[in-house]
């Protein structure tokens, strides 16, 4: 089974909203997630609050060969970068 971390758009049609989810790659990307790392929010104004992954679960996913997509990637690239929030914490 091998695993993708990508984002899934949940948002209604003209205001975006991303989940961060780990799913097979071979599924469609609205279908089944095997679980759900965070959200990118890219209309917050405050940029530690546009990305808030859960960065023990993202680790985890990782460490068992988890590869990142390449859109996810950039955002996390440059969430490090500018402080986004890469590393919080989501409740829940």
């Amino acid at each position: 089974m091998a695993v993708v971390i990508r984002l899934q758009r949940v948002g209604r049609p003209k205001l975006p909203l991303f989940r961060v989810v780990a799913a097979e790659k071979s599924k469609a990307v609205n279908k089944a997630v095997l679980e759900v790392l965070g959200q990118y929010d890219p209309r917050q104004e405050n940029p530690k609050e546009k990305l808030r992954i859960n960065s023990e679960r993202l680790s985890y996913w990782q460490s068992h060969g988890a590869k990142t997509s390449p859109g996810l990637q950039a955002l996390l690239k440059h969430g490090e970068r500018g402080g986004g929030g890469a590393g919080e914490k989501v409740e829940g």
